[in-house]
This record gives structure tokens, C-alpha cells and sequence, in this order.
């Protein structure tokens, strides 16, 4: 599979435990899923206990900040790391029982690629197929659809390292596509890939969904997340902290987000804008003081009426309707962009 080679949704029938009906129409459940490291310091949990499940043929998306654990979770779900506890099934195998079954069934596309640079594409290709079983002639004939599928004509018979990124890319996911798996799974798909590149990305994921194979991605580029996923869960510290389609999360931080900047005088607006009837939540960052309201055509004015009569001088201002960055705001009390940009 395309970024690590793996040649071959958690069984919950234990005595007493039951096993829901939705569980096993499942592609993906889990329960109480953990993850543990070992380091100097003592124990590290990585993964706090994650609950989730994923339905046949959606892309679902698992959005976070570096380090908040959204990899070791793909990576337990492909079997590349085992879990310290808690139960999984994937792709209809029992994760801990039968993890020979879950990579027959699985693709895997990770950040930093498994391609050979220095041979073709199609070579690659027709390789990654050889190792799942296949015939030369089938191999050739899967590996030859594979580059017409996503357009790697022009590149496939060249060697790895000529490739752009995008080209490389679209190959990576060709080797987790090969096998025709049922879910495939994609670790940071666009990281590094220029705007265009991008795109042609989303548009091969969208493809993938619509011909009934399931995806499941991890990444942290909102636009990504909100143009892709037909559900999500955002992870952070470990923990899944909220679940559902974009449109629900964003739905649920009601009304207008306005943001206020004023220099020097954070405190001093919060303390005045969070007594005001017409603001649901207002949270501070510094001098910028974040305003949930019902309609900010309407508190824009009053807002800048209270802040005239106080004496506060407004440095900036704007107003949208709420993002996923506003949902990861509400729910783990910082920006995710901020977090991106400060590692």
C-alpha cells in the first residue's frame, strides 16, 4: 500500500458485552480505543479512549492540530501499530484477532509516501499489485487502469524522483488503490501540494467515494475538512471532543462570529460586549475578543455605538458566519489555525 507496505469493525462479542446492529454495519467501529508511549518522562497517551464509527461508502475526516493524535489512530486502524487497549473493527475483521484480514481489505496512503524514486510509476504499480496476489497479465492490466484513472499518462513511465508532487501523490494513492480495497485510509493527503495540486486531489478523493470505496483522512486544513468530508470528528489531546457533518458542527455555533480588535483594551471589551443582551458568548485572545450574536448586520452598529460611549478605540473589525475553526474554538478553547501556525 502506498506509503507502507502492508500485504494482507472491532469484534465486540465478548461474553455480555452485545453487539449493536449499526457496530456491524459499520466499515470502521471502535471502542475505548488507546494508544500509550513509554518515554523519559513516564507514560504519554497519545490516544485518549476513541469511540467513533464510520459508515460504508462516505469520506470521513478526523481533523486536529499536530500531536493531537489523529495519525496514531489512523495507524492503529491499519494495523501499523497495535492499540494498548480498547476494541476495534475494521472493514469487518476484528483488529486485534484478525489484522491479516483488515490489510486484505484496507488501503493505505501515508504523509510521507513508499515510492521507489528510482523507478517507473508504472513498474511501482505493477509491483504493489504482484504483492496482493495478482497475475503479471492482471497486474498489468490493474496497474494500466490505475494510471488512466488518475491521469498519470504523462509520467507513468518515468521514473519516481521526475515526478512533481502532485504526480506523486496521485501515484501513492494509485499503491493503496490497487487491490481494490473497500476503505482506504489517507494521512494528510494535500500536505505540501500547491493550491491546483490540491484540487485535482479533492477531486480524485471525491471519485473514490462515488464508486462506493469509503475514506477515511486525517488532516488539519479546514477548507479540506468542510470541502470534502461527508462527516468528521475533531480529536484533540487524544480525545474525540465533538462529531458529525460539517454543516451540524457549524450549525450548532449559532448565529454571526464578530471579531473585535482593540489594542491594549482586551479585557476591558470582553468585561463591556459580555454584558450586552444581544451577545450569546464572547471569548478573549489577547486584544481580540471573539462575539457569537443572533444577526451581526444588527450588533456591528451597537457594538461600535458601546464602544465609542466607552471610549474604546476600535483597531479591527469583521464579521462571518461561523467556520470549523470556530467549532474547534467552542469546543477545545483555541484556534486550530493558531495552532498550525505555532506548533
Amino acid at each position: 500500500m502506498g506509503g507502507t507496505r502492508l500485504a494482507t469493525t472491532v469484534s465486540f462479542s465478548e461474553p455480555g458485552s452485545g453487539v449493536s446492529e449499526d457496530e456491524e454495519q459499520a466499515v470502521i467501529a471502535t471502542r475505548e480505543l488507546r494508544r500509550t508511549f513509554k518515554s523519559r518522562r513516564g507514560a504519554v497517551e497519545a490516544v485518549a479512549g476513541v469511540t467513533m464509527e464510520v459508515r460504508s461508502g462516505e469520506i470521513f475526516g478526523f481533523l486536529g492540530p499536530n500531536g493531537a493524535g489523529k495519525t496514531t489512530t489512523l495507524r492503529m486502524l491499519a494495523t501499523l501499530l497495535p492499540p494498548t487497549s480498547g476494541e476495534a473493527r475494521v472493514a469487518g475483521c476484528d483488529l486485534r484477532r484478525d489484522p491479516g484480514g483488515v490489510r486484505e481489505r484496507i488501503g493505505y496512503v501515508g504523509q510521507m509516501g513508499g515510492s521507489d524514486p528510482e523507478i517507473t510509476g508504472r513498474h511501482e504499480l505493477e509491483f504493489e499489485a504482484r504483492l496482493y496476489g495478482l497475475g503479471v497479465r492482471e497486474a498489468a492490466r490493474r496497474s494500466a487502469e490505475l494510471v488512466e484513472a488518475l491521469e498519470l499518462e504523462a509520467c507513468a513511465d518515468r521514473k519516481v524522483k521526475t515526478y512533481s508532487g502532485g504526480q506523486r501523490r496521485r501515484l501513492d494513492m494509485g499503491l493503496g488503490l490497487v487491490h481494490r480495497p473497500q476503505l482506504l485510509f489517507l494521512d494528510e493527503p494535500t500536505t505540501g501540494l500547491d493550491p491546483q495540486s490540491r484540487a485535482r486531489m479533492w477531486v480524485e478523493v471525491r471519485k473514490l467515494r462515488d464508486s462506493g470505496t469509503t475514506v477515511f483522512l486525517t488532516t488539519h486544513y479546514l477548507e479540506e475538512a468542510d470541502a470534502l468530508c461527508d462527516r468528521l470528528a475533531i480529536i484533540d489531546h487524544g480525545q474525540i471532543v465533538v462529531e458529525g457533518t460539517p454543516d451540524q458542527l457549524k450549525r450548532a455555533v449559532a448565529g454571526d462570529v464578530v471579531t473585535v480588535g482593540v489594542a491594549g483594551a482586551g479585557q476591558a471589551v470582553m468585561d463591556l460586549v459580555s454584558r450586552q443582551p444581544f451577545v450569546r458568548e464572547a471569548t478573549l485572545d489577547g486584544d481580540v475578543v471573539r462575539l457569537y450574536v443572533e444577526r451581526g448586520e444588527t450588533a456591528a452598529p451597537d457594538l461600535l455605538r458601546l464602544l465609542d460611549a466607552a471610549g474604546l478605540e476600535l483597531t479591527t473589525l469583521a464579521m462571518s458566519r461561523p467556520s470549523l475553526d470556530d467549532v474547534f474554538l467552542r469546543q477545545t478553547g483555541r484556534s486550530l489555525r493558531e495552532s498550525e501556525a505555532n506548533p
